[in-house]
């Protein structure tokens, strides 16, 4: 079992040698020193287009070509085709939707979960114009996790696609995804996911939770401002070209990539890949499960004090579940205190260089329902696994006299 070597990992990000705190990490985590290098590499050595003869060309086609084959590996996709790359996670969500429009027909249902990031709601929404029913999967009133009886509820046979987060950017609660890809894929439909509050805490397993399409964003997941999208193959092939007229159905991954792909962006998933990898202290994939299985550990630590002090006050409320049980919650926690504009509070904290933020992090519909909005909204803090018990020392000293200041 291997353990976290904070010193060592904290050496492989150089923005955190900037004095501050950061604890605002799902807007954005801090890129590692590997995936710079990774990324000047291609930049300098590598810099021209695929798909000619000449060696630089080849050179260039083998980096995008090695960043597919992490990704794949960090998801546990099938083959290396099986992933899209974007420049955001919005961007693939709302290309998805576009390249899949063909596929339904009038009266199709497509069950959308209201707790999602927006990124994961809108796309599939457009497509009520083209005679698609959207069916919406509320959330609790109260944060609690995912309501399966509610979700079959509202499949039907005429139910084509579910999407639904993996975990929340809000509650921070891992949700049961595989059971949903169980009961959606029993009613004969697909299911989307939006993985980006989860990747950079957990091993991905795209086939164990029967996941049809998997998307993250590589910024928040210590990489660079880029995103990947995983699709079964066959699924993939179905889909209609967003490229050229000339690419047809059969061109997967690149149809659905128009343009082309950032090619040092991709290939800097590489040194993703083999961060976590070292970390687990292993080649591949095996790695990358061990390598998340110490990073659980360590952030189940941080989650459990931060846990604990909101106990301990009858003015802060954690938003969603306020326990860890079977390591469920990632250590994305939103705060409502009494009497408290939140961001008056992200401001006093701005002053001990600890940065957190407030608002609705693009999860409006969730705050909405959990009726939040007000008073500058949520105060979230999202750590990761390179901040460390002292940071949250800190926070929680400097919240504790912010609120009481």
């Amino acid at each position: 079992m291997q353990s976290l070597d904070l010193d060592a990992v904290r050496a492989e990000f150089p923005g955190l040698s900037r004095g501050w705190t950061l604890m605002d990490n799902a807007g954005g985590s801090q890129i590692l020193r590997g995936v710079v290098a990774r990324m000047t590499e291609f930049l300098f050595e590598r810099n021209v287009q695929i798909g000619g003869t000449y060696a630089v060309s080849q050179a260039a086609a083998d980096a995008l070509a090695q960043g597919r084959y992490a990704l794949a590996e960090i998801m546990n996709a099938a083959r290396p085709e099986e992933i899209v790359f974007g420049p955001s996670t919005t961007v693939l969500l709302q290309n998805l939707a576009r390249a899949m429009r063909h596929t339904f027909a009038p009266g199709d249902e497509i069950i959308v979960h209201m707790g999602d990031h927006e990124s994961n709601i809108g796309p599939w929404m457009g497509l009520e114009e083209f005679g698609v029913t959207i069916r919406r999967w509320q959330p609790a009133a109260d944060g609690t996790p995912l309501d399966m009886d509610a979700l079959d509820a509202l499949l039907s046979e005429r139910t084509r696609l579910v999407a639904v987060t993996h975990a929340s950017n809000i509650l921070g609660w891992v949700n049961d995804v595989a059971e949903v890809g169980r009961r959606v894929h029993a009613a004969g439909a697909r299911m989307v996911v939006d993985g980006v509050a989860y990747a950079a805490h957990r091993a991905i397993d795209v086939q164990a939770l029967g996941a049809d399409f998997y998307v993250f964003s590589l910024y928040k997941t210590y990489g660079p401002h880029y995103a990947a999208m995983y699709g079964r193959y066959d699924l993939l092939e179905e889909l209609e070209t967003l490229s050229h007229y000339f690419y047809g159905r059969d061109r997967v991954p690149g149809k659905l990539e128009p343009g082309n792909p950032s090619y040092e962006c991709a290939y800097s998933a590489v040194a993703i890949r083999d961060y976590l990898a070292g970390i687990g202290g292993a080649p591949g994939r095996a790695g990358i499960v061990a390598g998340f299985d110490a990073i659980r550990r360590h952030e189940d630590g941080l989650t459990g004090r931060l846990l604990d002090w909101a106990a301990s006050r009858n003015d802060v409320h954690v938003i969603g579940p306020t326990s860890n049980p079977d390591s469920r919650r990632l250590p994305t926690l939103a705060l409502r205190v009494s009497g408290k504009d939140s961001d008056a509070l992200c401001r006093i904290m701005d002053q001990d260089r600890i940065a957190v933020r407030h608002g609705d992090f693009h999860s409006r519909r969730l705050v909405e329902t959990l009726g939040e909005t007000g008073h500058g909204g949520l105060l979230r803090l999202s750590l990761v696994h390179y901040n460390t018990p002292q940071e949250v020392e800190a926070f929680i000293a400097g919240m504790s006299k912010a609120i009481e200041g």
